[in-house]
């Protein structure tokens, strides 16, 4: 039976040190305009709630920006995530900034509370930080902290006041209360540039990250499927794309933290296609793409349509 597609559009940027992702679904809809592709008559959407106005907040959580506004919408997309799949629905998620993917792991963990959650996670970055351990108290970087709930303090640098510290533990329960995902439940795709505390974390739960060296040289096949092999005891899973994974020389620059030496948009498609083969993907996300930082027009967007388009006709056809 052919899953019903639902679109959340989450345009919250309030994560991220760089403002613009909020405007990166727009610029996916204007993609697809320009296409003129009918994708966005085609599915039903909720939008969620933002509060972007926070950005023009005094920041008083230095470790962690904006974190009482973080919490609402995470909480809030945790309980659009969460209703959509009880009602059979396939959630693919379009966001701003990464903060989200706490949110959606949150939602997925809440329809889910007795099933073991597995995450994929295509991004040039670990976002295994915490408020104890970032060097930019950026919460884009933390939201896998929060799944997993390990603080990481054998790495702390960071004297965390007792507002940030009640709300981080606030935005670890988001959904269900505790931990989302085993940390061994997690595996990376083109994770390239991460800090020593998001180091020690993955060695010290054997978090498996295929760069991209690897996937070409042992190929895509057969490091999606170990993947899979890696998660069999996972019951559902979630696979969250950060445009940041593709190489920003070869694509775009079209996001807050561009990294050289990715994978492709073709590379990226297959991944995500051969993931959702498995039929254990309960959800998909979109995240981190900025058109304010497009050097080539409208070119980060136009490609992660040319990926949400071929992952949906996937998708459908499951």
């Amino acid at each position: 039976m052919m899953k019903e597609i639902k679109i959340i559009k989450n345009r919250s940027d309030i994560g991220a040190g760089t403002r613009g992702s909020d405007m990166g679904v727009d610029a996916i809809e204007i993609a697809a305009i320009n296409k003129k592709s009918n994708y966005f008559d085609s599915f039903d959407f909720e939008d969620v709630i933002t509060e972007n106005e926070s950005i023009y907040n005094k920041v008083n959580n230095s470790f962690a920006k904006r974190i009482d506004s973080v919490f609402n919408q995470c909480k809030r997309l945790s309980n659009h995530v969460k209703v959509n799949l009880q009602e059979g629905k396939f959630p693919i998620v379009l966001s701003g900034d990464h903060s989200s993917a706490l949110g959606t792991i949150s939602g997925v963990k809440a329809a889910n509370p007795t099933k073991r959650v597995g995450v994929v996670w295509i991004d040039a970055h670990g976002d295994l930080h915490s408020p104890y351990t970032s060097p930019s108290g950026n919460i884009h970087g933390m939201p896998l902290s929060a799944a997993i709930s390990d603080d990481n303090l054998d790495c702390q640098i960071n004297d965390v006041d007792r507002e940030t510290s009640e709300l981080w533990e606030r935005m670890k329960n988001i959904g269900t209360p505790g931990q989302k995902v085993l940390p061994e439940d997690i595996v990376f795709f083109g994770v390239r540039d991460t800090e020593e505390p998001e180091n020690k974390q993955m060695e010290k739960y054997g978090i498996k990250n295929y760069m991209v060296d690897e996937v070409r040289y042992r190929g895509l096949e057969v490091c999606v499927n170990e993947a899979l092999e890696k998660l069999s005891n996972c019951d559902v899973i979630y696979v969250s794309f950060d445009v940041d994974a593709m190489d920003c020389d070869m694509i775009s620059y079209g996001t807050g933290t561009p990294v050289p030496k990715g994978f492709d948009q073709y590379e990226i498609i297959n991944i995500i296609n051969g993931l959702l083969a498995s039929n254990k993907i309960a959800c998909v996300e979109f995240v981190e793409v900025n058109p304010l930082l497009d050097l080539k027009g409208n070119k980060m967007a136009e490609t992660a349509f040319e990926v949400l388009e071929e992952v949906t006709k996937k998708v459908k056809s499951l």
